[in-house]
């Protein structure tokens, strides 16, 4: 009988497939909201364009799901809106990270844009930008209200210099201030100028 001999280290090493790169990112798993959730309703209006923004939460208070209804039924702006929040919705639930969106969405600029009335907000480069301003200001930072606590109990997060800082903190009348030309916030008066406090930038003087 002939005597047994073990596969060597480079017969097995050869037989083993070669480990391959992954072609794209991992398959994702879906995590519905329940069937019934609290959720929040918001009013907006951008340049004269009004609407309703409307988010569906986890029982942890996080963002699973978002709705946007603009007043003006029909229209092309209107469909649009409706079906981005369909995109977010679906991205949220699949666990990509309300600060991405957020980091990705806040500031982009085009029509329509406008003053939007709201005081933490001041001036809008678009509705992308003000919905997602908004959404980084009610549940990333700044006040968190009773709703999103899970205590029951509003509490505030540290300030962020990277952030906005809101116009009736600001300690100054906004009166004819002009607004940013790069971050859009609105301008504190600075002798005979006008500074950015959120970003730093001037109306021109040094």
């Amino acid at each position: 009988m002939d005597a047994y001999s073990a596969p060597s280290h480079d017969s097995l090493a050869a037989a083993e497939p070669p480990e391959t790169e992954p072609l794209g990112p991992p398959d994702a798993n879906r995590h519905r909201l329940p069937d019934e959730r609290p959720a929040i309703t918001h009013h907006f209006a951008v340049g004269g364009h009004e609407g309703y923004l409307t988010v569906g939460l986890y029982p942890n208070g996080q963002p699973g799901e978002i709705f946007i209804r603009m007043a003006k039924e029909g229209s092309t702006i209107a469909g649009l809106m409706e079906c981005f929040g369909t995109v977010v919705s679906v991205s949220l639930q699949h666990g990509v990270p309300l600060r991405v969106l957020c980091d990705k969405l806040s500031h982009t600029r085009f029509e329509p844009s406008g003053w939007t009335g709201s005081a933490e907000l001041g001036y809008a480069k678009s509705i992308m930008d003000y919905l997602f301003r908004w959404l980084e200001l009610r549940f990333l930072s700044g006040t968190q209200l009773a709703l999103f606590s899970a205590s029951g109990k509003t509490g505030s997060v540290g300030a962020d210099p990277s952030k906005v800082v809101p116009i009736s903190s600001q300690g100054f009348e906004a009166g004819d201030a002009p607004a940013c030309r790069s971050c859009g916030a609105l301008m504190s008066p600075n002798g005979n100028c006008y500074v950015c406090r959120n970003c730093g930038g001037t109306s021109g003087c040094s």
